[in-house]
Parts: C-alpha cells; structure tokens; sequence
C-alpha cells in the first residue's frame, strides 16, 4: 500500500495551535542569538536598561527552556501519530521514520550551517532515532523513563553546581570568552559570507559538541513524555482523559512556579538556574500545553486561539523563515545590524514578524496543502510528490 501525508481532515486543530504557539516562544528566545553574542556574554550585565533587563527576565521566566521542549513534546506526540498512520498501512515504521528523520537532518545541517548557528533539528532527528527504538513502550514506562531522565541528571548536575558555587564562588567564566564576543560581533556585522559561515559552524560547535549529552537530557524525555501523551489519546479523547489532564495542569503550574522563579526569590548561580530550566522548562512546557488544550474546549477560547493554527500548519517552514528574515536583517550580506539592537527592539521586531507570519501563513494554507519545506520533508519521507496547490 502506497504511503501518504496526513490529510487535512485528520489534523487536530489544538496541536496546530501548540505547535504555533511554540514557534512565538522560540523566537522571542532565540531573538537576542540572532543580535548579539549572547554565547560568549553575561546577559545580566552586557544590557543596563531597565527596559532591556524587564524584557530578559520577562523571556526567561516565561519562554527559556519552555518552548523548545513544548516542541520536543510535540515532536513525540507527532511521532506516535505518523507510526500509527504507517503501521494501519502494514508499511515499515523503522523504513519511513528514519527516512523522515535523514531528511530532517539534511534540513538542520543547511540551517545550522548556512542560515543560523542555533539549530535545534539536528539534535530532534539524532534523538529521533533513540525515540525510534524506544517507540513499543507503554505509556506509562515512558513517562517514568522521562522522569528519571530529567530527575536525576538534573538533581545531580545542580547539587554539583552548588558544591563548586560554595567553595569557589560564582566564577565569572565569561571573562574568558570576551575574545570570541569581540570576534563574533566583528565576522556577522562585517565578515565576507564565507567568513560568517566559519562563525557560525564554530557557533554551532560551541554549544553542542560539548554539551550534546546534556542537551538530549532535555530533549529526550519530552520526546517521551509527547509521546505518551499520544498513546493515551489527549487530544483525541480529551473528555475521558479530562479529571488527570487537570490534576496535572495544577501540578505542573506549582513545579513551573518553584522552579522558573527559583533564581529570583532566592539567588541567581548556576545551580538555580540549571534547575530553573532542567525542572521549571519541561514543568511548563507541559503546563503550556494543557492549559491550550483546556481553552480549546471552549468557543470562546479556541476563537482566541486559533490565528496560531496558520503558523503552526506550516511550523517547519516558519522556524527556517525566522532565521533566514533575522540573518538579512543583522549579518553583513543583510542590513549589518548585528550588535546595534537590545533586548527590548527585539521583542518589537518578534512580534512584527510574527503577525506578518500569522497572515502570510493563513494566505498560504489556503492556497497550499503543506508549507514549502513541510512539502519537502514529506517528500523526502514518502519517496513521492505529495499533492502542493489546492484545487481552486
């Protein structure tokens, strides 16, 4: 039986709506990486202004470390759909997942490299392959499996964090990477194409060779945790699924509130802060994700909700899109604005081209079956030309 893309009449509007709530609260983090040499700064102290450190700690209490695993969520939930969808065709699972997720590679290693140094498909295909492997177990064994992931890594990296704080004080390491912020904000506002791209791949290695195994530590277990989800029918049967998804919306509200305001009500070290993101994201990526669900039960809330939808249709496309609008706008082969913007001019131009991405995405699913690179990858991932333009 020939394999095909879900068609339109399948997709959950809710899961269209997170997944585009998603790529907002992305952007607004990824934003200051795009202007500044975020990598290699003390954002505390490279912005003075009351206005640029209300908008940092506004983005780090509501977006860091939430959104990308909201996604990684969603990419788990995702997962157990397209498998269901291939196994009731008595097709190969293991063929066309791994396929999906080569192309998905290919996609990052050209974003990565050529477009933006702050990739994060590359890591979603490599752990793709371990969630693959993982996909028989029940959801209850998932969910364990991804609170242990998260637990105790977390627990012990912090504990670690706390004992070098106590003895050795708050080290200023930043210090050290002055060098690569003044060469950074030299290559993208100046550099030649070829010289941006040397930046950026050194970019990209900065932050994930080293720290790859920490960086699947909090993907993985959202992967996990979407997936279970998927299995136990949410979206699909949210009415019986209802008293638990509550009890956990409350749940993961109070884990999101400890943890996201740790370093603010007690002190900002590097062990609160790894528990703000190592417990505080996943807690309110999940909080996130319910309290969608929740509203999207009601009129009233999935008619408030719903210009996400648009964007999270084609929430592939809009993640690139993002990345290739921002590079013109700040690299020296754009407009060459890179180190003349602050946190709070960032926000503006997020919301600006989100609004843009809301209505082009809206005109385009009107006219388009899937986005320009959903299209691709569902190509890519069936080995055939699903249908692109809409019958007018």
């Amino acid at each position: 039986m020939q394999a095909a893309p879900i068609q339109e009449r399948e997709r959950i509007v809710a899961l269209d709506i997170i997944r585009g709530i998603a790529i907002l609260g992305i952007f607004l983090v990824n934003m200051p990486s795009f202007f500044s040499p975020m990598l290699y700064v003390d954002m505390k102290s490279y912005w003075t202004e009351t206005r640029d450190i209300v908008v940092m700690n506004g983005v780090d209490i509501f977006a860091q470390a939430s959104f990308y695993t909201l996604f990684s969520f969603l990419f788990g939930y995702g997962f157990i759909i397209f498998t269901n969808r291939v196994a009731e065709k008595n097709l190969s699972v293991p063929k066309y997942f791994s396929r999906r997720l080569v192309v998905l590679l290919i996609i990052g290693v050209i974003h990565a490299f050529l477009i933006w140094h702050g990739d994060i498909l590359i890591t979603y295909a490599l752990c793709g392959f371990i969630l693959l492997v993982m996909r028989k177990m029940s959801p209850k064994a998932m969910v364990w499996t991804a609170l242990l992931i998260i637990v105790i890594p977390t627990t012990l990296m912090s504990l670690m964090m706390l004992l070098v704080t106590m003895t050795m004080g708050d080290a200023n390491i930043y210090s050290t990477l002055e060098v690569y912020a003044a060469q950074s904000l030299e290559v993208y506002a100046n550099g030649t194409f070829m010289e941006i791209t040397n930046q950026r791949i050194s970019d990209w290695s900065f932050v994930n060779i080293a720290n790859f195994f920490f960086i699947v530590l909090s993907v993985l277990p959202m992967f996990l945790f979407g997936a279970a989800a998927a299995k136990s029918n949410w979206l699909e049967k949210v009415e019986e699924n209802l008293s638990g998804m509550k009890k956990l919306w409350v749940i993961t509200f109070i884990l999101a509130l400890i943890f996201k305001l740790l370093p603010y009500y007690t002190e900002h070290n590097f062990a609160t802060e790894y528990l703000q993101d190592g417990i505080g994201g996943p807690a309110s990526a999940v909080f996130y994700f319910l309290t969608v669900v929740l509203m999207t039960r009601k009129r009233m809330g999935l008619m408030l909700l719903s210009p996400f939808q648009y964007v999270g249709k084609m929430s592939l496309s809009n993640y690139l899109f993002q990345s290739v609008v921002c590079s013109l706008i700040f690299y020296s082969y754009g407009l060459g604005l890179y180190g003349s913007f602050t946190p709070f001019q960032g926000i503006w131009l997020v919301l600006g081209i989100y609004i843009f991405q809301i209505i082009i995405s809206k005109v385009w699913v009107s006219n388009f079956h899937y986005g320009p690179m959903e299209w691709i990858w569902r190509a890519g991932t069936y080995g055939s030309r699903p249908k692109f333009k809409r019958l007018s």
